[in-house]
């Protein structure tokens, strides 16, 4: 082979090869960039799928409440925007953090949310208890119904769409309260007032006190309990266990937490009859039981 000819052989080589490295180099650098893009292609085809099937179900469901629980199966951040611009619709409402309100048309307008199924809604998420007279109703210690509602939290406050504008809301009751029913933490709230919300006779206040305290072992559920309460509280508990005969032991330990110089108002409850070992002030309602 002559000198010209070898010479443009190695020219062919080198372009070939050159060639070769563009297109490894083009094909390393397009990659990423197509791999990006189906990606996101990807993702907005789901989020159109989850936000298809949100509505899907909102508009076969009706009237109702919805969280994010009833979307269980469906991604959490697709659900979220789904319901996000449902509400700049239009076609629900969002009453609080997490929690929505598909409304149907009426004569008089678009209906509301229905209070009692909002405020089991409100219990879920926080423990709420009856308070005030709304617990005096449910113990049995009056027939009257609250104008404004009245409730306790463990929480440090509760979405005013759930429980109603005009409740009355007592925050930040003890930790130990979230083990507690419904009536126990009505009875605990009965105590720290004194028993003063009850429509009976002192006597007959005492008498139905002692009667729910014997109730499935609720006096021992309140007891422990009892270090998170006022001293007031854990007095009155005090003169109730000496009088249901509780052993000795738990409530010595309970008296030894009160100041042995503090007198303490038992309201209604004056007439209990170990009352006065309990530290208990002199009562125009003793009387004793």
């Amino acid at each position: 082979m002559s000198s010209t000819r070898k010479v443009r052989f190695s020219l062919q080589i080198r372009l070939l090869l050159a060639s070769f490295d563009d297109v490894k180099l083009d094909n390393c650098q397009k990659t990423p960039h197509n791999y990006r893009m189906e990606r996101h292609a990807t993702r907005s085809t789901d989020s159109r799928r989850t936000a298809g099937l949100v509505l899907q179900r909102i508009e076969r469901g009706g009237e109702r409440l919805w969280r994010f629980e009833d979307f269980e199966g469906l991604s959490f951040p697709a659900v979220a925007q789904a319901l996000s611009r449902l509400t700049r619709a239009g076609t629900i409402e969002r009453l609080s953090k997490g929690v929505y309100y598909r409304s149907r048309q009426t004569t008089l307008g678009k209906s509301r949310p229905n209070p009692t199924a909002i405020q089991k809604l409100a219990g879920k998420r926080s423990t709420v208890f009856p308070a005030g007279i709304a617990a005096a109703n449910v113990l049995g210690f009056t027939t009257q119904n609250p104008a404004r509602s009245e409730v306790a939290t463990t929480g440090v406050s509760l979405p005013r769409k759930l429980v109603g504008a005009d409740t009355v809301i007592h925050t930040r009751r003890p930790a130990a309260w979230t083990s507690l029913s419904e009536r126990d933490g009505a009875l605990l709230d009965f105590l720290r007032n004194q028993a003063k919300t009850s429509e009976l006779s002192p006597e007959d206040t005492v008498k139905r006190t002692l009667a729910l305290m014997q109730e499935d072992g609720r006096y021992d559920r309140l007891l422990k309990a009892a270090h998170s309460e006022p001293p007031r509280v854990r007095a009155i508990l005090g003169a109730i266990g000496e009088q249901l005969g509780k052993p000795a032991k738990s409530l010595k330990r309970l008296h030894a937490s009160l100041n042995p110089l503090s007198r303490f108002d038992f309201g209604r409850l004056a007439g209990l009859a170990y009352a006065h070992n309990w530290q208990a002030q002199e009562s125009r309602y003793r009387e004793t039981v």
